[in-house]
């Protein structure tokens, strides 16, 4: 047996040039395969060159083996060696797929016939393997040291693979790892096993054996037993549950300290992050929110954890000075994640921003009335009142009180500055 043999490769001759004509194959895992290329590699340009160069004759006998398509192509005088490799799948991998494809019978019945369905595409999806080239599994390398990559000579490749495709459609399951012959006796063994297993079951239930191999009767309602009757009576209530067994010896407080159901709180935190997950799903934010490093988690917590004590645990632990930690929570209780960001983060908004921001909060105020007004950044502060309006990246306003020479959050953000001054200033 030779190397190519041994190894699962293929050889396929070099196609003439071609005059005109599609340079992609017309079947329908040809077209899947080129358009699946098209998509991991979008370059229009890059692709157009390659449509050209695979018409021209100029690529060589095409070798296909698992996780990797070559071929030598010839530029002028010079010779390239083009590999276009694609990621194997591995054996449970395949399994899967197998077990997948076999939940299919009218897939089943056409591979078996030798042929390769277009439903097998959902046993695909199911089993979540990849048969079609997709984005970090499909690769091209070529020594023609073209700046452009994949360069015209590997996008050509792919679109003559699309015309072995049209004569030889399990050269797919090959490239990933499995030859025809492979790929059927694995489909042939899940098939086997689960007619066995069927085989066990039908047997028990003919035979009439129980789980602990007693005989069983027939099901039916007892002898001399109306099943109208026996349907129309009322439910008989059940016996009243056993009494609790005493509490071990020693229970009492929980070593921390804290008698809240951690349980309950893991519930409700699952259900803020599938809401913020949904929202993006549904279109209504531009991303999903990003995951909470250690200080915003126990932000997060403390304000809005029920027990007092998780707050008063967690400023002797949260390596920070208390007041830090309860101003951080009040902004996290006003603006969540958002409101936290804006206590802690200046940006310099733009010069359009920043004068679309001034006519915003100004707006409604006499000139001789409008108290004097102090900006930095994204910080809008009217001194002589003891307020602060603070501008977020999401477009609103944050408002904030001096206590005691220190900005302190003041309430829920709004998108109209002037509505957050008026609360701030009493009118």
């Amino acid at each position: 047996m030779g190397e190519a043999q041994e190894s699962g490769a293929r050889g396929f001759p070099a196609f003439a040039a071609r005059k005109g004509g599609r340079a992609r194959g017309q079947s329908f895992w040809a077209r899947a395969w080129t358009g699946a290329v098209e998509d991991t590699w979008p370059e229009e340009e890059s692709l157009k060159r390659g449509r050209a160069f695979a018409r021209t004759g100029r690529i060589g006998p095409i070798t296909v083996s698992p996780g990797r398509i070559a071929a030598e192509v010839y530029g002028g005088e010079a010779a390239y060696t083009t590999v276009v490799t694609l990621a194997e799948l591995d054996a449970g991998e395949w399994e899967l797929l197998w077990e997948k494809a076999a939940d299919r019978p009218a897939v089943t019945e056409e591979l078996l016939a030798g042929e390769l369905p277009e439903d097998l595409l959902e046993a695909v999806e199911d089993a979540r393997v990849r048969m079609l080239p997709g984005y970090g599994d499909l690769d091209a390398d070529c020594d023609c040291d073209a700046l452009e990559h994949p360069c015209a000579h590997a996008t050509a490749l792919c679109y003559q693979v699309s015309w072995l495709l049209d004569a030889e459609p399990w050269l797919l399951p090959l490239v990933r790892g499995r030859d025809a012959g492979e790929a059927l006796e694995e489909l042939k063994s899940e098939l086997m096993l689960r007619a066995m297993t069927g085989a066990d079951e039908d047997e028990e239930d003919e035979e009439g054996y129980g789980d602990e191999g007693g005989e069983q009767e027939a099901a039916g309602p007892p002898p001399g037993v109306d099943p109208v009757a026996a349907w129309a009576r009322g439910a008989v209530p059940l016996p009243a549950p056993p009494p609790l067994p005493p509490l071990p010896a020693g229970a009492g407080e929980p070593v921390t300290g804290i008698e809240a159901d951690p349980l309950e709180q893991l519930v409700t935190d699952a259900a803020v992050r599938a809401r913020g997950l949904l929202a993006y799903a549904l279109g209504l934010t531009a991303r999903p929110a990003p995951p909470l490093d250690v200080w915003q988690d126990t932000v997060r917590i403390a304000a809005t954890h029920p027990d007092p004590r998780v707050p008063a645990r967690l400023r002797e632990s949260c390596g920070r000075p208390p007041r830090e930690l309860d101003r951080a929570a009040a902004a996290w209780r006003a603006g969540g994640a958002a409101g936290l960001e804006v206590l802690e983060r200046t940006w310099s908004p733009s010069a359009q921003e920043a004068a679309r921001a001034r006519a915003a909060v100004t707006a409604g105020w006499e000139a001789d009335e409008l108290p004097e007004l102090e900006v930095s950044d994204n910080h809008w502060t009217f001194a002589a009142r003891g307020v602060q309006l603070r501008l977020g990246r999401d477009g609103r306003w944050y408002p904030y009180r001096d206590e005691a020479g220190t900005w302190w959050p003041a309430g829920a953000p709004h998108s109209d500055p002037a509505d957050v001054l008026a609360e701030l200033t009493g009118g």
